[in-house]
């Protein structure tokens, strides 16, 4: 969905909220959601995807005709994709996910070969003009690099300058402007603004820089320069929310860094607010148990009393310290659906949406936003809605905030 005030803006929900395996199920759900999406939300104009492909989904679809066809399906439908979602490599549903959503990581040929198809298809899929964006991993899982710390960060490294030098020369061939947007989340590797910063300030341009140079023959500095156009960042509200990150100042930290934000990923993360006393912490045990599912991880950071953050990799090991009274709230990486504010004695983080729209309106830092709630498989049976409707739920509040904020505008409906 293209918003043209007062600066232009792509908006599309990720597709990795549909249960698929392969590429025909992919394309079933497309067929079923997209067209019926776009008479409600955008019945005029054309209507974004954010398509989430596993590897296994875009070796399919790079097989004979078949992009070919799905790009006429697209044209014929009045459907464009300028998002992909690279993060996840293999199955995300139906299975235990947890830590293996991290695998293969940066340091992986494997992880390579994966986005190197993805730009294939997106160079093929974006429509003139518009820029096209890759999401991917923070690197890798935090608790995964140990002793070969330096060799870890070299591959990782070196593989993201070889994927730059690729997007560089589509740009130069092609005339498509892509870049792979690092997407930061609790427990990665680079988990928060000043992670990432580091990453960029202290390993990707100092030392990326110089391979990418020898790889395309061109000078350190204009090196320098492709990997800032070409590595962009996926700004996770939710994963940010958790991080217990104020969105001004790190998008000024970004900015002083020369570190272009790529998409906005909007998402809600569940705020829970820990009473003083062992008795009102009593019930929470048993509030919480729902969201404590055995798909995907939900890091939770805890704020104390001090201020200070203590951090769990998963809820049910938070759970075990809700005792604790030091502990005055905790966040949780569960993506719940944005319309909904309160649920029971939880919140969620809407606050932290409406100022990054606030930020957004004032300094256009992304063209690209994403809807990404993608647990509707997994909440619990009283958040559950028909999907259809939710998705639509969803569009409407984000495009209902925007509007306030002044940094987008409601297309015809």
């Amino acid at each position: 969905m293209q918003l043209e005030r007062p600066a232009p803006l792509h908006l599309t929900y990720c597709t990795n909220i549909h249960p698929g395996d392969g590429w025909e199920e992919v394309f079933a759900n497309l067929r079923h959601y997209a067209p019926a999406l776009k008479e409600r939300l955008s019945p005029g104009r054309p209507f974004g995807i954010g398509l989430r492909l596993s590897s296994r989904e875009s070796e399919e679809l790079l097989a004979g005709d078949r992009l070919a066809r799905f790009k006429d399906y697209l044209d014929r439908h009045g459907l464009y994709v300028f998002a992909l979602n690279g993060f996840p490599y293999g199955s995300f549903h139906r299975q235990v996910v947890k830590s293996a959503v991290f695998a293969p990581d940066w340091r992986e040929e494997e992880r390579v070969r994966y986005t190197l198809c993805l730009v294939e298809i997106l160079k093929r899929l974006l429509p003139e003009g518009v820029e096209g964006g890759i999401s991917t991993t923070p690197l890798s899982y935090k608790r995964w690099i140990g002793r070969d710390t330096r060799s870890a960060w070299e591959r990782i490294t070196r593989n993201l300058a070889r994927i730059a030098g690729t997007l560089v020369r589509v740009q130069q061939e092609e005339g498509r402007y892509l870049h792979l947007d690092i997407e930061p989340e609790p427990d990665g590797l680079v988990e928060n603004s000043a992670e990432l910063v580091n990453f960029y300030e202290t390993r990707l341009l100092p030392c990326g820089a110089p391979v990418l140079a020898d790889a395309l023959n061109v000078p350190i500095e204009q090196a320098r320069q492709y990997l800032l156009d070409h590595v962009q960042i996926c700004y996770d509200t939710c994963h940010m929310a958790v991080e217990y990150e104020n969105p001004e100042t790190a998008l000024e930290r970004f900015a002083r860094a020369r570190i272009k934000v790529g998409r906005l990923q909007i998402s809600a993360a569940l705020q829970v607010p820990l009473p003083a006393d062992e008795g009102g912490r009593a019930p929470l045990a048993q509030q919480l148990a729902p969201f404590a599912e055995s798909v995907y991880l939900h890091q939770v950071i805890e704020r104390v009393a001090d201020g200070n953050l203590r951090r769990y990799p998963d809820l049910p090991d938070a759970l075990t310290h809700l005792q604790e009274l030091a502990a005055r709230q905790w966040r949780i990486h569960f993506h719940v659906p944005l319309f909904t504010e309160r649920y029971g004695p939880f919140g969620a983080t809407q606050d932290h949406i409406r100022a990054v729209f606030a930020l957004l309106g004032r300094t256009a830092f992304t063209r690209h936003l994403e809807i990404e709630t993608y647990t509707w498989d997994v909440l619990p049976l009283g958040l559950k809605g028909e999907l259809l409707e939710s998705i639509e739920r969803e569009y409407r509040w984000v495009l209902d905030a925007l509007d306030e904020k002044d940094c987008g505008g409601v297309p015809d409906m």
